[in-house]
């Protein structure tokens, strides 16, 4: 089993070793073949002097300037896609707010129900939400219910990045992804991609811890591009999958 890791970090040196080092203890003990993907968007190229020292597991990617997460995470996935690493590509954030102590129980649901995408939700019966401040739940909530009034596919999270995706429902991302957004409104545009071109798709729970170090990128200018983004995905829905 060949697998991918795509990491879009933006200003996450405080967190990146840590993030390595518990996915390397992880892939280790389930003797899993792997490639780690840093897709850089930082300012300089800290993150790279701070790996410098991590096994060759690691490929650095560094963008130059901020061009969103959304965008990252496609350039990753086609990196992936150009190596034998693409029997699962896990999208995961930099910040460890997605626990790599997860991964073995994901795969093994993963395989085991033959899914093209399986998303870690924060919103199933059994998931929990530690130390986000009550602002963020409460735009993640928002978020989500305008995400599942406007698009109307069955899953609780649209917009949490801990993903897991098959060979066949990456390339189809690949080829038809990136034309909303750059930023997290790319994830509700892959999800409506693959939910209505047939792709298996399931939820499972998890534990999504707010950071500890750093600060999150969230701003006022992401937030207006994201529901812009929604919009944009509504009509395309309306047209193309009515």
């Amino acid at each position: 089993m060949n697998i991918s890791f795509v990491i879009p970090v933006y200003k996450e040196e405080d967190n990146i070793i840590e993030l390595i080092n518990k996915i390397n203890d992880n892939c280790s003990s389930s003797k899993l073949n792997y490639k780690i993907f840093l897709i850089d968007d930082s300012p300089t190229e800290i993150t790279k002097i701070k790996i410098k020292n991590v096994n060759h597991k690691v490929k650095y990617i560094y963008r130059g300037k901020k061009l969103g997460r959304g965008t990252a995470v496609l350039h990753g996935i086609n990196e992936a896609l150009n190596t034998i690493y693409k029997d699962i590509i896990i999208e995961m954030d930099g910040d460890l707010s997605h626990n790599p102590d997860e991964l073995n129980n994901k795969v093994k649901i993963f395989k085991k129900n033959k899914l093209d995408m399986l998303i870690a939700s924060r919103y199933t019966k059994k998931s929990k939400i530690l130390n986000w401040p009550l602002s963020r739940r409460i735009l993640s909530y928002i978020s989500n219910s305008l995400a599942k009034l406007f698009l109307g596919i069955p899953v609780t999270d649209y917009t949490n990045g801990f993903r897991f995706y098959s060979k066949e429902s990456a390339i189809h991302i690949a080829n038809n992804c990136g034309k909303i957004g750059d930023g997290f409104i790319v994830l509700s545009e892959i999800l409506m991609e693959l939910y209505f071109n047939g792709f298996k798709i399931s939820e499972t729970s998890t534990i999504f811890k707010n950071r500890k170090r750093g600060e999150s990128n969230v701003d006022i200018k992401l937030i207006f591009n994201s529901f812009l983004g929604l919009f944009k995905l509504f009509f395309i829905k309306f047209k193309k999958y009515k």
